[in-house]
């Protein structure tokens, strides 16, 4: 979750409390959801976004309560960091990760060569973030951020998530039907922010699509880290300035430990 990575808003079935629909509070001066968005289709045309792009993003879309709700139902993580790597470091994803590493040598050989991130970090949050592709979300990317950026809780951060959405359907990395993803706008793989998919999503092989193909996702992922100051071959323990840059991909110390620790024992073949 990005914002550059939106802080990871959330690991969707653990960072969430169970809660009913909740409306949202539009800040002062919005009106209704159709007239707020006449003023985003405004902003987008001067962001550069082109009047096809906004047609095809935002006609028909809606505020949807559901997505108020599970960003106003988010519970405080309470849980140790023994807890959480106990549960998410499972001898499932250990194996799936080994053989992921075996199977795509070559491919990660290729990622570190350019971008200075060895597999087994690229592996740890691919298979923490969605289970190495099988849970990226369902949610209408675009319909989401729209709904969390008519709340006022997080108007300006959700509309400049809103207007990269926009800006990723005029690029033609994907159409808005294609762009699906947690309920808080992360989408693919590893689970990029729009604004995120914007700065750092490459094309590794398939044209930046970091749903479906698996060069492009590691990659992205690799240069986002590099972007961050990953330094090459070094350790990325906690207290290293490597750990410091996988805080950049999750401010939680939780999870950011718990990241470092699979990679580790990715790194040393348990």
């Amino acid at each position: 979750m990005r914002c550059v990575s939106l802080f990871r808003l959330v690991v969707a079935s653990f960072f969430l409390a169970a809660t009913a629909p909740v409306l949202a509070a539009p800040c002062p001066g919005y009106g209704s959801f159709d007239n707020w968005l006449d003023g985003i289709k405004r902003k987008a045309l001067a962001a550069g976004v082109s009047q096809r792009a906004i047609d095809a993003g935002l006609t028909d879309v809606y505020f949807d309560p559901t997505i108020v709700s599970h960003d106003h139902g988010q519970g405080v993580f309470r849980q140790s960091f023994e807890q959480f790597a106990g549960r998410m470091v499972s001898s499932y994803r250990l194996s799936k990760g080994k053989m992921l590493l075996l199977r795509n040598a070559s491919l990660f050989q290729r990622i570190e060569d350019r971008f200075g991130v060895p597999g087994p970090v690229l592996v740890a949050i691919w298979g923490l973030e969605t289970d190495f592709g099988a849970v990226n979300g369902n949610f209408p990317t675009i319909r989401a951020v729209a709904s969390l950026a008519y709340d006022c809780r997080r108007s300006e951060m959700f509309t400049d998530e809103l207007i990269d959405a926009l800006k990723i359907v005029d690029r033609g990395y994907m159409s808005p039907a294609e762009m699906r993803g947690a309920w808080a706008g992360e989408i693919g793989q590893t689970q990029f922010m729009p604004s995120s998919y914007i700065k750092f999503a490459v094309d590794f092989g398939g044209g930046r699509d970091l749903i479906h193909s698996v060069p492009d996702v590691l990659a992205s992922t690799a240069n986002f880290l590099q972007s961050y100051g990953w330094r090459r071959g070094q350790p990325w323990d906690e207290g290293t300035p490597n750990f410091g840059v996988i805080q950049a991909w999750n401010k939680s110390s939780v999870y950011s430990k718990t990241i470092a620790f699979f990679a580790n024992k990715l790194a040393a073949g348990q």
